[in-house]
């Protein structure tokens, strides 16, 4: 199992070239399930997520073509860095069952379930997996589909659905913001008889840039960027070639390696107004962020001369919860004391143990962890858990005195293209390490089968 060794405070100068945002992507791709044409994308990052979706969308029938970006077996953590294009042809599935082996690696599998029965009238999903940061139900899902006429049962992890007469439009309101979940009635709705109107819609970029990619397809939507989302439904969806658009953790995260360190970075085709709290956060604690036609240039101090700045997460245009453990890796270093509230899941401060081996101050009071800055941190062996818990500990170990190895980075591999490489070229003493421990313990097995 690959590891990362990075030996910290060096400064970072130079460009980083941001990706297409996954958790627009992996909706997009799903969009392909409701035609029959070609769905073309383009600023594919590639990512153990983008792996997973596509083996998802082939075993359902689609055929995916793919650039060379996707040929090679290490593309994920050895292959270019260029922009990448998939081209995905729906025009007649084999199965609407998406599997478990495959669900299970990826929670936003489940946004294939309305595009499925949205197009064919049944679908069979298992229960969804992914990181363990919270319970996530798919409640608001169900409960949505169920509001456009969907008949469901849960036999032995699977969610089956059916509408034998199709879905018909109807009025909904999320009990509660889901990103997820608004995809999944926003696609299902696209195909669905008369109109539906989804009210208390997410409102994240991702879920616009779905739309937007819907509405080439020849999708009728309006109340795009609003809480309130009317789809007048089609009886077909035409083929489209869309870009997606820039991934703004992936920005955020590297605005966060050039604040940790004091460094200046520029980061290719960031758009501040993608992140417009965590910029407004990140400005009030000192840093410069200066948004040029190609891009966005960030210069910070060191974290050491930096204000002090709590904050709670919240759905956008909120403090992004996919941002926390990244901020809070600056808050160990920044004077004072500060408290971040997590609102969205249950379970994401698992970073905190990780922190703490490095010698952050930081306790935790139900879903509040108070953060008293330090005047450094010291490398150490650390475990990742989650995927933005991941980068978390590469910005930790950054900034940190000694050296670091960091485990489980498969995690990093779902959320983050290239990200050793991209730190690398701009300073960083950071190494991609395989697991030089399996070899000696294959051999002796291999011994003792003699």
């Amino acid at each position: 199992m690959d590891r990362l060794r990075i030996i910290g405070q060096q400064k970072l100068a130079g460009t980083i070239p941001i990706e297409g945002a996954k958790n627009a992507l992996l909706l997009q791709m799903a969009a392909s399930l409701l035609t029959t044409e070609s769905l073309v994308l383009q600023n594919v990052p590639c990512l153990a997520d983008t792996q997973s979706m596509i083996l998802l969308l082939e075993h359902l029938g689609a055929k995916v073509l793919k650039n060379k970006a996707f040929l090679k077996t290490d593309a994920v953590t050895s292959g270019p860095m260029a922009l990448k294009q998939l081209e995905l042809k729906a025009e007649k599935l084999t199965t609407v069952t998406a599997p478990y082996h495959i669900v299970r690696k990826m929670r936003a599998s489940i946004v294939t379930l309305g595009p499925l029965l949205a197009r064919y009238g049944e679908a069979k999903v298992s229960m969804p997996g992914g990181c363990a940061i919270g319970i996530r139900p798919i409640d608001l899902h169900l409960k949505g589909l169920e509001a456009l006429g969907a008949q469901l049962t849960l036999e032995e992890g699977y969610i089956q659905a059916t509408a034998p007469k199709g879905l018909v439009g109807a009025d909904y309101t999320f009990a509660k913001t889901s990103v997820t979940g608004t995809a999944n009635l926003l696609m299902a709705a696209t195909l669905a008889k008369g109109t539906t109107v989804l009210k208390g819609a997410a409102l994240e970029p991702e879920i616009g840039d779905l739309a937007l990619c819907l509405q080439k397809m020849g999708a009728r939507i309006s109340g795009v960027g609003t809480s309130t989302l009317i789809i007048e439904g089609a009886t077909s969806l035409k083929g489209a070639v869309h870009q997606t658009l820039p991934d703004r953790v992936e920005m955020g995260t590297y605005m966060l390696a050039a604040a940790i360190t004091g460094s200046q970075l520029f980061l290719e085709k960031a758009r501040l107004d993608l992140l417009p709290t965590f910029k407004e956060m990140l400005e009030e604690m000192g840093v410069t962020l200066q948004q040029r036609t190609d891009g966005v240039f960030v210069s910070s101090p060191q974290p050491q001369h930096m204000k002090k700045r709590g904050f709670t997460t919240a759905p956008y245009p909120g403090f992004p919860t996919d941002l926390q453990a990244q901020m809070m890796a600056l808050l160990t270093l920044v004077p004072g004391k500060s408290t971040v509230t997590e609102t969205i899941f249950e379970n994401r401060f698992m970073h905190i143990a990780e922190l703490h081996r490095m010698g952050a101050a930081i306790t935790i009071e139900h879903n509040a962890a108070h953060v008293e800055g330090v005047r450094q941190m010291k490398g150490a062996p650390l475990m990742a858990t989650d995927i933005r818990a991941s980068a978390c500990l590469v910005l930790a170990a950054l900034a940190a005195a000694g050296e670091s190895t960091i485990q489980r980075i498969y995690h990093l591999d779902r959320g983050y293209s290239h990200l050793h490489q991209k730190l690398k070229a701009c300073g960083a003493n950071i190494e991609r390490l395989g697991d030089q421990e399996a070899a000696p313990a294959a051999s002796t097995a291999k011994q003792l089968s003699r």
